[in-house]
């Protein structure tokens, strides 16, 4: 555990919260958080998911909240905010996780619906998301935002056209914000993610012939862990990245150089 004089970790007495931390990143950086003894939020749909995450955020050591939540309505994400600053009095940090796939192998040939909901939950929800926690993080005197954005938002595939425009808008977004705040005090970064074995991703990793594809994008030669991104997520809320601001860091095991 990192500690802050040798004597307090890291995040004592902060708080974060976190979209989609009911499983796979998210789950991730909510415990890695409460191990370094940060309070966290929890926001998701999946009730029973969301309450396995704060036991398990609690068995860390932290203190968590779970609130049920859909990332695609603005009012439940202002709903959302004010009850983690209500419940803890405070709010420092955010990681906007909450995101789904893409198209399959409709590709270009999506529907209007497909394209909404994508766009939607992946970058939409982005938006409202620092909408609300901004003016939060504001009130307590700064802090940091980490946005989970992909390494496709950087370096598109083909056959995925509307996740890959999601996920730049995220970073899009991110830039734009760590602009706007960076003389009030709020850092507001990106992490862009090859493949992680996550639920998300188990499908493109069971068939034999996408999963051998896609490790040769891999130069290390594997896939990603949650936690290794979640190590990402700390390190960009962390007083060691205090100079680092409007960055979309890939987590990605070389793919796409």
């Amino acid at each position: 555990m990192f500690l802050v004089n040798d004597m307090e970790p890291l995040f004592a007495g902060k708080v974060v919260l976190i979209t989609g931390g009911t499983s796979g990143i998210g789950r991730a950086t909510a415990l890695a958080f409460a191990e370094h003894g940060a309070s966290v939020v929890v926001a998701g749909r999946r009730e029973h998911e969301g309450e396995e995450s704060v036991r398990l955020i609690e068995q860390a050591g932290g203190k968590g909240l779970f609130v049920h939540t859909d990332v695609q309505f603005e009012k439940e994400i202002a709903n959302l905010v004010a009850g983690a600053v209500k419940h803890f009095g405070r709010l420092d940090f955010a990681f906007n996780n909450a995101g789904i796939g893409g198209e399959g192998s409709a590709g270009i040939n999506s529907t209007g619906e497909v394209f909404d909901r994508i766009m939607g939950i992946n970058a939409r929800s982005v938006f409202f998301s620092l909408k609300h926690e901004i003016p939060a993080i504001l009130e307590t005197g700064g802090g940091a935002i980490v946005n989970n954005a992909s390494v496709l938002g950087l370096r598109p595939n083909p056959g995925s056209p509307i996740y890959s425009a999601s996920k730049a808008a995220v970073i899009s977004l991110t830039q734009s914000a760590a602009l706007e705040f960076a003389a009030k005090g709020i850092r507001v970064n990106a992490v862009c993610a090859a493949i992680i074995e996550t639920d998300m991703t188990k499908r493109l990793r069971s068939d034999d012939q996408s999963r051998d594809w896609l490790l040769q994008r891999h130069p290390v030669g594997r896939f990603g862990r949650p936690e290794e991104v979640a190590a990402a997520v700390l390190y960009l809320c962390s007083p060691e990245s205090a100079f680092v601001t409007g960055v979309a860091l890939p987590i990605a095991g070389g793919f796409g150089l």
